[in-house]
Order: C-alpha cells, then sequence, then structure tokens
C-alpha cells in the first residue's frame, strides 16, 4: 500500500510547479486510483476483522438472510437421482435379508455410472467397507451379480479400525488418495463403533455425527448399514435398533423389509431431511440375487415451474452461449417484470437448478466495476 502512496505524492508534487495551469487529468486519474485503493484496503479489513475474531474463543459466527440470499453455494448433486442424495443415511434390515446384497448393487453402479431402477446415476469412486466379509465371499459375490463386468472405481476393505482409534484417519488417508470419491459404505455400524459403548442416546448420536463429519466435509454420500430390532411396529423407522439418537444425528434413513424371511419381495422406506418419504417394492432375481425394481408408491416431487430460468435459457439460445451483464441489463434483456435485486436473489437460490435443467453455469461476482452476472451454457 505504501508504494502506491509514494507514486501519487510524486506525481501530484511534480506536476503542480510546471503544469498548474494544464488539465487536471493526472489528478483525476489518481482520485480513481484512489478509490480503488479504498475499496482494496476496506474489503482487506474487514477479512483481518473476521481473522482476528474468529480467534477469539467467545465469537459466534452468523450471516443474515441478506447475506444467505446473496450467496451462490455449489449444487450438492445425488448419487441416485431421487433416491441417495449426498449425506449420511442409515441402511436397516432384519439379518439375512439382503442388505449386503443391495449394498453391492448400489456401489458397483454409482462406481461405473450404470442408470439403475431406471434412475440416472452420477459416477463415482466407491468405497465400500465389508467388515462382515472376506474377500474369497466378496469375490463370489460379485460375480455372481455382474459375470466379468469390472467396475475399476469400486474399492473394497474387509477390516478398519474403530471410531475414535484410527476410522476417521483410515478414511480421510483414502480420501486424499482419492479425491473424487461419491460414496462410503459401512457394512456394520456395530463393526466401527467405539469398544465399550453403551449405546445410550447420546453415543448412539455421537457414533453416527463422527461419521457424518466426514461424510460432510468431504461432500460425499455415506450408508451406514444396521440391524433393526425383533418388535414390529407400525413405523418401519421405529424398529431401528437402539435409541433415537441413531437417526437423529443422520440425514435419513432407508429400512428393507420383507413379510416373510423367504420372501424374493421386499419394500424399501426412505426418509430424509433432502428428500420426501417414499416406498419402493422390489423382487430379488434367484439367479443373481440383484434387486429389480417393482413399483413405486410414492412418486417424485417436481419443483413448480420458474420462468426466470426458461428466459436465461431461451436468451443463451440465441447467443454463442455466453452472456455478461449487470443485474439491471439482464432484465432488459429478458423483460423479466421485477426489480433487479428480486432477479438476482432468484438466481442465486436457482444457480443449481439452472444447470441441472439447463446445462447453464451461473456466476455472481463482485469487481470494482460493480457486480457482474454471467451465464455460461455447456457444450456452447
Amino acid at each position: 500500500m505504501n508504494l502506491f502512496n509514494e507514486k501519487e505524492t510524486t506525481a501530484v508534487t511534480a506536476s503542480a510547479p510546471t503544469e498548474a495551469r494544464q488539465p487536471s487529468q493526472p489528478i483525476t486519474s489518481i482520485t480513481e486510483t484512489d478509490e480503488k485503493i479504498k475499496t482494496f484496503d476496506e474489503s482487506f479489513d474487514k477479512e483481518e476483522k473476521e481473522m482476528r475474531l474468529q480467534m477469539n474463543p467467545l465469537y459466534l459466527k452468523t450471516v443474515t438472510m441478506p447475506d444467505l440470499y446473496n450467496s451462490v453455494f455449489e449444487k450438492q448433486h445425488g448419487l441416485i437421482e431421487g433416491i441417495l442424495p449426498r449425506g449420511t443415511y442409515l441402511f436397516v434390515g432384519s439379518p439375512k435379508v439382503g442388505k449386503s446384497f443391495m449394498m453391492a448393487q448400489i456401489a458397483y453402479h454409482i462406481s461405473t455410472g450404470t442408470p439403475l431402477w431406471n434412475h440416472k446415476v452420477r459416477k463415482a469412486p466407491v468405497l465400500y467397507f465389508a467388515l462382515e466379509d472376506d474377500y474369497p465371499r466378496l469375490q463370489q459375490r460379485m460375480y455372481q451379480m455382474f459375470g466379468t463386468n469390472e467396475a475399476e472405481d469400486l474399492y473394497f476393505a474387509t477390516s478398519s479400525k474403530k471410531l475414535g482409534d484410527g476410522f476417521e484417519e483410515q478414511t480421510r488417508g483414502f480420501l486424499h488418495q482419492h479425491p473424487t470419491t461419491g460414496l462410503i459404505i459401512i457394512d456394520t455400524l456395530k463393526r466401527v463403533r467405539e469398544s465399550g459403548n453403551d449405546y445410550s442416546y447420546a453415543s448412539d448420536y455421537d457414533s453416527v455425527a463422527k461419521l457424518k463429519e466426514i461424510a460432510d466435509n468431504s461432500n460425499i454420500s455415506m450408508l451406514i448399514v444396521h440391524h433393526t430390532r425383533k418388535q414390529p411396529s407400525k413405523d418401519k423407522f421405529d424398529m431401528i435398533s437402539g435409541t433415537n439418537g441413531l437417526l437423529g444425528a443422520a440425514d435419513g434413513a432407508f429400512v428393507l423389509s420383507k413379510k416373510n424371511r423367504t420372501d424374493n419381495a421386499a419394500t424399501l422406506d426412505i426418509t430424509g431431511r433432502d428428500q420426501q418419504d417414499m416406498r419402493l417394492k422390489f423382487t430379488r432375481d434367484t439367479d443373481n440375487l440383484t434387486w429389480t425394481l417393482d413399483s413405486v408408491d410414492t412418486e417424485l416431487w417436481k419443483k413448480p415451474p420458474e420462468p426466470v430460468l426458461d428466459k436465461i435459457a431461451e436468451l443463451l439460445s440465441n447467443s454463442t452461449g455466453t452472456w455478461t451483464g449487470t443485474a439491471t441489463e439482464l432484465c432488459e434483456a429478458i423483460n423479466a417484470d421485477m426489480k433487479p435485486n428480486t432477479l438476482t436473489l432468484k438466481l442465486n437460490v436457482n444457480a443449481g437448478r439452472l444447470y441441472d435443467e439447463y446445462g447453464i453455469k451461473y456466476e455472481n461476482t463482485r469487481s470494482h466495476d460493480g457486480r457482474k452476472i454471467s451465464f455460461t451454457r455447456e457444450n456452447a
């Protein structure tokens, strides 16, 4: 900052004696520079102030509602469209109901990116903790289910440390080596819980919360296989073995159940923070032991239409696939009957939807020249 100040002082002093009657163009230029430096200083001071506040153990970080609306957050893409969002989920069922076979099927399809049960799948590496199996059993199971079709991005582990005793470090180490990982399966929860666990509400909650912290920090999905209790209940989620602390800490749960153990038909009930409650009905193929979706009792909820997104898509279809300007200019370009700040808010909230449904990337940036909006259509 001192270098800028020295240059400005020298310029003004040198020109004063010899060019007192000349136009003040150099001074105007310096004034503009002063404003930019002032803006930079204010921004720097704000960041420095925030850093100092965070060092105070009594500091509570908050954001206002306008700050929240002015932020553009990265879209959290689900791995199986409409079924498996990002987050930490319990996958529960009685012993030998077919949970591990469904886990293997989900892991295979995500690691290969092939559609599953008529739903789109986002391809990503998968880490499968098959802690109740050994490698020979896994080999036979995968061969029976998928034959010689290999999945290079599907990784198995049949042993691990326990929570609080190295499991977190092992998992983070794998994620560091494989940063694009999308799913971790833990089969089962009991195999990774701390020794001497008292299975109270607090300990149930803490066990899942520790696993959820790994998933949240890495922006991945996690399926935690667990068992149901023997006592029946009208609410399938009340049958999760343990206290309500397990479901309380998780983002949701899947419950796989059969009317009779020998049935090939099963029902999968789903609940979660980021999805509607669903019930899916499956039949198990007796030859390859994979699960086939028969019906969905609850249709997938669809977001109501957002006319602004349609107009933006139309704007880019008539251009080179890119557009940059202010919110006011965008209002004029798409004939939006709303205030520029209202339009910006709509775009901030719907940035992920704009990309998912129209393939258009949205950015909202601030510079010395003001705030700019830009759109880029992929494969333009």
